[in-house]
């Protein structure tokens, strides 16, 4: 069984709470309830998420050294701002898909850049929820 950790960076534990017009109305514990129903049976998932770019730099060091099979990450505002978080995903080398729950492309310019994208498989954008189902059935495939 594969070990998939889905993480979460800054304000994404305000889901459901924070500008629900572009994130929607679930909460952080809803999509991993609904994840768990979804992929677990067919897969470990491990949940984390953090406000502070070190814990998740710490996370990813942890996972591999624990040699996990996949990532899914939404960086959050990290993904525009952090070099380190980009080395610790490049560091890892755990097949990672990079999620965003809004359409990057679709928002303010500074969003439209990711510096931890290079260090993805792949990136999800603008799905919504989904984004974090479909990352899992692509690092889930045999």
């Amino acid at each position: 069984m594969k070990r998939i950790a889905i993480l979460n960076g800054p304000n994404l534990d305000r889901l459901g709470k924070r500008e629900p017009e572009i994130y929607g109305r679930a909460t952080l514990a809803d999509l991993e309830a609904a994840l768990r129903a979804e992929f677990g049976k067919s897969a470990q998932l491990e949940f984390f998420q953090s406000n502070h770019e070190g814990a998740l730099i710490d996370k990813i060091g942890a996972l591999a050294d624990a040699k996990a099979d996949g990532i899914v990450i939404n960086g959050g505002a990290f993904t525009h701002t952090s070099v380190a978080l980009r080395d610790a995903l490049l560091g890892a080398h755990i097949p990672t898909i990079e999620v965003h729950i809004s359409n990057l492309y679709k928002r303010e310019d500074f969003r439209h850049k990711s510096l931890t994208a290079p260090a993805c498989v792949g990136i999800i954008s603008g799905l919504g929820l989904e984004g974090y189902h479909a990352a899992l059935r692509f690092l889930l495939k045999p």
